[in-house]
């Protein structure tokens, strides 16, 4: 088998260069490849999201207040990821897709135009959001924590280009198969974040936003790894030519297909985040936002297993498809959700049991400890719908490598702008149950999402089995 190269009378044979290690594993067995990638995902992503709950700790020692101000600015945060996760997604999901056809040329094109792609977009976002920060958490509702928001938020959005570039750079190294440096970047930014965040919020007497410049440091650190990997040391297997560049339409069109429905997708989550805070707000007050925050980081580092796989069943899922061998994208996704729901089984079990142990930690301080019985209802409320993210997440990722994107869109905007706020508007007004109804309204709606995902992903794979071919669409790239 021979990859296409620019010059197509000089066969290219993957076998003779070591970049490819990573493409093999994408050639092989769909069970052992899931395993092989996401492993270091799994490793990758618990370090990182256990660097959020660090953060979270260092910063309740500020007071309630300060967790409050966090769970404000978090929204917005997500939204620099889930730009920068939809591009890389989008980015990565096309270049699976050319190796599983065996087009070098494509995979590298795609390459360029997703780096160009993330400079545009940083642009657009940063200005705005910077420049009108505190009209925005104003109108957030944030009320007296929005001088905190403001300062922990400015920080972040000045360093937009870090966060966008750490994960595009990921998804493209992910997206060839090359798993292990993408997790070693991300622990090594992950377990500095942790060091420098007593050191600037404490020791430098910096405060909320100290916690931000240690995110970025950090990032700016895994960054400057990859960059070196990707642009000097030139070992990946795609490569970068950015001289007379222009725009594709097909590869625009490829890339957009997936990033725009994957944007989308965790743009509502951050959209469902903010109506969240307001009927907490609501029906609470600003500490019901901190328990909020504080908890669903937990719950983050709860399913960061499901992120890891997830990761890797868009990669492998993308280049049984790019390959046409359908029953080797149905094995993926089968074993992954059956993998996800064995690991969240086990997890939820730990966190019920260890909810007050896990609530103490973040609880410690004077200023914080008044919510302790709340946060620890929370936690046992809230596990209950892990197992069943399986189900939504690991299909939506299947839909991803698919070129599905609108489909696993569609399902995922039922799940977090029509369920779960509707379910926690519900509970909590409706029926009289205060910021409790809204923990019950935020598994209902993710559990009857989830489902709904997995049905849609099983049909589909039935209709491509069936007829053996896919939607024109994706035969085109458009």
């Amino acid at each position: 088998m021979e990859f296409r190269t620019a010059d197509d009378s000089i066969p290219f044979n993957p076998e003779e260069r070591p970049d490819t290690k990573g493409v093999k594993i994408l050639e092989g067995d769909p069970k052992k490849a899931i395993i092989k990638l996401a492993v270091p995902m799994i490793v990758a992503m618990s370090v990182q999201t256990i660097y959020q709950l660090v953060d979270t700790f260092w910063v309740s020692g500020l007071g309630a207040d300060a967790l409050a101000a966090m769970g404000f600015v978090f929204p917005f945060y997500f939204i620099s990821m889930a730009l920068s996760n939809g591009l890389g997604i989008g980015g990565g999901a096309a270049i699976s897709r050319k190796i599983g056809a065996r087009d070098k040329i494509g995979a590298d094109n795609v390459a360029v135009h997703t780096i160009i792609m993330m400079l545009l977009l940083v642009l657009v976002f940063t200005i705005p959001s910077y420049l009108f920060a505190p009209q925005i958490f104003s109108l957030a509702g944030a009320g007296k924590t929005t001088v905190l928001a403001v300062a922990y938020a400015r920080v972040i959005f000045l360093g937009s280009i870090v966060i966008f570039f750490t994960n595009v750079a990921n998804s493209i190294l992910r997206a060839e198969g090359d798993s292990k440096r993408a997790m070693h970047a991300m622990v090594l930014g992950a377990v500095l974040n942790i060091v420098l965040d007593p050191i600037f919020i404490y020791t430098f007497k910096m405060g909320i936003a100290g916690a931000a410049w240690a995110t970025l440091l950090s990032l700016a650190v895994s960054s400057v790894m990859m960059f070196n990997w990707l642009f000097f040391k030139k070992d990946t297997f795609v490569s970068f030519d950015f001289k007379d560049f222009s725009f594709e339409k097909g590869i625009v069109n490829d890339i957009f297909r997936i990033t725009i429905p994957a944007s989308a997708q965790q743009l509502s989550m951050s959209l469902s985040m903010l109506v969240l805070n307001l009927i907490i707000v609501n029906v609470s007050n600003t500490d019901g936002v901190a328990v909020y925050s504080t908890g669903w980081k937990v719950a983050t580092i709860a399913i960061a297993p499901l992120i890891g796989i997830a990761t890797a069943v868009v990669s492998v899922s993308g280049a049984a498809f790019g390959a046409k061998d359908f029953e080797k994208a149905k094995t993926a996704h089968t074993y992954s959700v059956k993998l996800g729901l064995l690991i969240e089984g086990g997890v939820a079990a730990f966190t019920f049991i260890f909810a007050p142990q896990i609530a103490a930690v973040f609880t410690q301080t004077e200023g914080a400890a008044h919510i302790a019985p709340d946060l620890i209802h929370f936690l046992r409320v809230i596990c209950i719908f892990y197992p069943s993210v399986s189900l939504g997440m690991l299909s939506t990722s299947f839909f991803q490598g698919a070129g599905k994107g609108v489909s696993a869109l569609t399902a995922n905007l039922l799940r977090t702008i029509v369920f779960t706020p509707l379910f926690a508007a519900f509970f909590a007004f409706n029926l009289n149950m205060g910021q409790v109804g809204a923990w019950w309204g935020i598994v209902a709606g993710n559990a009857i999402g989830a489902g709904i995902t997995f049905i849609w992903a099983r049909l589909y794979l039935s209709s491509v089995l069936k007829t053996g071919t896919l939607s024109k669409p994706f035969e085109q790239g458009i």
